[in-house]
């Protein structure tokens, strides 16, 4: 028999061993990015946008939140710059004319608390003398509204005005109330106080605001120092101008309507002229408000029609006020969205009060100049303090 002849080891089949799979059937593999890249994306900037943002309103809170902490400082001090920033120029042409520094500061400071104390003389006097008038018509009044809700179209019965009258009774010695009478208390202590310490203030800011300004300045040079010279200029005329126009403006809302009043005999004429004046430096509602208790009070005192007259008086001097004399006084530079002002006197309402509604839209708007100083979109500046030093000198 012939031998079969075994395969040699060149001619066997080789085995394959496992081994590193070959790019074509190996699984993809996945991409690392660096950081840098990743915040480098559409969705990164997104993310670092929004993580500025968070930073930016946390400081803004947080520095808010510190300011009410002091706000018997912050307040009286934001009163007193408005109110030098008003008169600083007519102490500046009490200097031009000759007059020393010192001199020309108390002349025009002891002009203001004249004035002011004039007006909370007149309003005193005029409230004293006919307050009694005022109660017996207001009694009146109301004994008419009683017998229109028990006669008229409603037809009340006389038990649910007692419980009514009961329950304002209860209300009003309740612990609420008393409580709130003790907050009143401090109110006015408040109020004492940071009167006082304007005064102080608004002193200094018209002797000193030269070498205050530059003293805050120091830290700065170059170009940085010019633009925040023109930021200080830019302020004091917004401030200035909003408040010499809004004192025009309220000076003819009260002429008109306290001379209504007059004519109509309404009681309590000049005082409701007075708080007309003051109303007006709210804008949108301080007028408002006034002309509705300018008509609650001729309601009460004279009856539906003459409150009807003053309600139309009213009207058309708010018409007049917001369609010709803004404009005119103000300047298109002064004035603001009537959005930005309904969302600035909401935001000073809640954080201050009445005060804060009062401060609330001229801040606004030195704040909208400053940003167009800021972003040179305002570059032609005049120099509404002539006493400030250029702006290549250094503070002595």
């Amino acid at each position: 028999m012939a031998r079969t002849a075994r395969p040699s080891e060149q001619d066997r089949p080789q085995e394959v061993m496992p081994g590193p799979l070959t790019p074509s059937t190996a699984p993809p593999k996945k991409e690392h990015k660096p950081p840098r890249e990743l915040w480098s994306d559409g969705l990164g900037r997104v993310g670092i946008r929004c993580a500025q943002v968070l930073l930016i309103l946390a400081v803004a809170a947080v520095s808010v939140y510190g300011l009410l902490q002091v706000r018997l400082l912050v307040i009286p001090v934001l009163i007193a710059l408005i109110l030098a920033a008003a008169i600083g120029p007519f102490v500046n042409l009490l200097r031009r004319r000759g007059m020393r520094g010192g001199a020309a500061t108390a002349v025009a400071f002891v002009a203001l608390l004249i004035l002011l104390a004039g007006i909370g003389t007149v309003i005193y006097f005029s409230v004293r003398s006919q307050w009694t008038e005022l109660v017996q018509q207001a009694s009146n009044g109301l004994d008419q509204l009683e017998d229109f809700l028990l006669s008229g179209p409603l037809a009340l019965e006389r038990e649910q005005l007692d419980q009514a009258r009961e329950g304002a009774v209860q209300f009003a010695t309740s612990s609420q109330v008393r409580s709130g009478a003790i907050t009143g208390l401090s109110m006015v202590t408040e109020f004492l106080a940071g009167a006082t310490l304007m005064v102080v203030i608004l002193f200094f800011f018209l002797k000193d605001g030269a070498k205050i300004w530059n003293f805050l300045l120091r830290p700065f040079s170059g170009e940085r120092e010019a633009r925040l010279r023109r930021v200080g200029k830019r302020t004091l005329e917004v401030l200035g101008g909003y408040v010499r126009g809004t004192a025009i403006v309220a000076l003819v809302d009260t002429v008109a309507i306290g001379a209504a009043l007059l004519i109509l005999q309404v009681p309590l004429a000049v005082p409701l002229a007075i708080i007309v004046f003051i109303g007006a430096f709210v804008p949108l509602v301080g007028a408002t408000v006034a002309g509705i208790l300018a008509a609650l009070v001729a309601l009460v005192a004279n009856g539906p029609v003459v409150a009807l007259i003053v309600v139309a008086v009213v009207i058309a001097v708010n018409q007049l006020e917001g369609d010709l004399l803004q404009p005119i006084v103000m300047g298109k530079s002064l004035q603001l969205h009537a959005l930005v002002i309904l969302m600035a006197l909401t935001a000073g309402t809640i954080l201050a009060g009445i005060i804060g509604a009062v401060l609330s839209v001229p801040l606004a708007a030195v704040a909208w100049a400053i940003i167009q100083v800021w972003t040179a979109e305002d570059p032609h500046l005049q120099d509404m303090n002539p006493d400030l030093p250029p702006a290549d000198t250094q503070p002595t």
